[in-house]
């Protein structure tokens, strides 16, 4: 996993390079700073991105991005989860056909010898 460097610290490198003189080399910087030249070169490109100089989206897009995308997961897969178990709440399909006679309410009370249990 490549080295973290505190903000202010890549802030003062870049700064320090964009203030170059004419002659001086970024892999001269770079090694007086003790990083790469690659490094140097893509911590240049992201503050040119933040600065607005060059277009792109800034870290703070990309990580309200990230977090959108990390919450619409987590959505489609509670939805996911309430399809599923609305499909065992779901009543089953009533007939095509309804008798009659269950509709209407029984004309006489049910026979003495009947019992509920």
């Amino acid at each position: 996993m490549p080295k973290s460097y505190p903000k202010e610290f890549r802030d003062d490198v870049v700064r320090v390079a964009r203030n170059r003189e004419p002659g001086q080399h970024l892999r001269q910087i770079a090694a007086d700073f003790g990083i790469s030249e690659s490094c140097l070169i893509n911590w240049m490109r992201a503050a040119d991105v933040e600065d607005g100089i060059t277009p792109g989206s800034t870290a703070g897009e990309n990580a309200e991005l990230r977090e959108a995308r990390k919450r619409i997961r987590l959505l489609e897969q509670k939805s996911e989860v309430l399809r599923g178990a609305a499909a065992y709440r779901r009543p089953h399909s009533p007939p095509s056909v309804v008798s009659p006679r269950c509709r209407r309410p029984r004309a006489t009370p049910p026979p003495p010898s009947f019992e509920i249990r």
